[in-house]
């Protein structure tokens, strides 16, 4: 069985060694356990030769996901499974960050610093867009702002969507005001804070305009996108789909960087080719594309 935790012996329990807060105590608080059933664990831990986490899975005291979260909380990974309120299971790098799933978004993550979010290239923000509706790139934009956020950066995630807002749903956050009002005028700094996610935020898309292109199109969304590159260590913005209209290339051109994203069994090679030809006319750099399975 895999390793799952630091302590070998009962004086670890209550980190009482000065070091980080024992796997066992952090077990022990999160799932509320009696002193019988912490000294059940112990004497298991002892008899078997195995560490507190190993022994209180196999008294189903504690679920493997539970070690792995605690894992977490000792090295300061940010998650929000233990939050008051559940974390959306969409969200899979903030619910369930030891997953499969969670681990591609951090292979995504990596490919995207050691490329156009490197520290060497020129500041830009990722317009994450798509051919059709139903591709995922809300899901896709949401899991990778929260994996960028989980290196400590501040990361900012903005619903440029303005047609089908869905980030402010996702991460539970105000919908009455966002983007929307600040490029109309009305709206001054609508940017949310993400609880259990402390280096992440969210500027929500705010009320559904009429003229989405038209707000888009105007040199205050240009200004906003620098503005923010100013304030955060990265920006990562979510579109409507390609074939909605000519939005999320505009944003894309004014972000300076671009993922496209295409889904398997799903997405036509003719209407990614042309979306892929439709970038190659203007500015933002292609940051690659990515499929989604999921």
């Amino acid at each position: 069985m895999r390793s799952l935790d630091a302590e070998t012996a009962t004086s670890n329990l209550d980190g009482s060694d000065g070091s980080q807060e024992a796997i066992g105590e952090i077990i022990r608080r999160r799932k509320s356990l009696t002193e019988a059933q912490v000294e059940q664990v112990l004497m298991y831990q002892r008899k078997h030769g195995v560490r507190f986490g190993e022994a209180a899975i196999a008294l189903k005291l504690a679920t493997h996901d539970d070690v792995m979260q605690a894992l977490s909380v000792q090295f300061d990974y940010p998650h929000s499974s233990f939050q008051e309120e559940p974390c959306p299971p969409e969200l899979v790098t903030a619910a369930r960050p030891f997953s499969d799933q969670a681990e591609i978004f951090r292979d995504l993550r990596s490919q995207l610093l050691m490329g156009v979010l490197g520290p060497d290239q020129p500041r830009r923000a990722l317009a994450v867009i798509s051919p059709n509706v139903g591709d995922g790139k809300s899901y896709v934009a949401a899991n990778l702002a929260v994996s960028l956020s989980q290196l400590g950066a501040n990361t900012l995630i903005v619903d440029a969507d303005l047609r089908s807002p869905r980030l402010h749903a996702l991460f539970g956050v105000p919908s009455s005001a966002g983007l929307s009002g600040m490029l109309s005028g009305r709206g001054n700094n609508e940017v949310f804070s993400v609880a259990g996610l402390p280096s992440l935020f969210v500027l929500p898309a705010g009320a559904t305009p009429p003229n989405p292109l038209e707000l888009i199109e105007r040199p205050a969304f240009g200004l906003l996108v620098h503005e923010l590159l100013t304030r955060f260590d990265h920006v990562v913005v979510d579109t409507p789909a390609a074939a909605l209209g000519s939005d999320a290339r505009v944003i894309a051109n004014k972000c300076g960087a671009t993922l496209v994203l295409a889904r398997r069994g799903a997405t036509r090679t003719k209407a990614l080719r042309s979306l892929l030809q439709a970038l190659h006319k203007g500015p933002s750099e292609l940051a690659g594309i990515t499929v989604n399975n999921y």
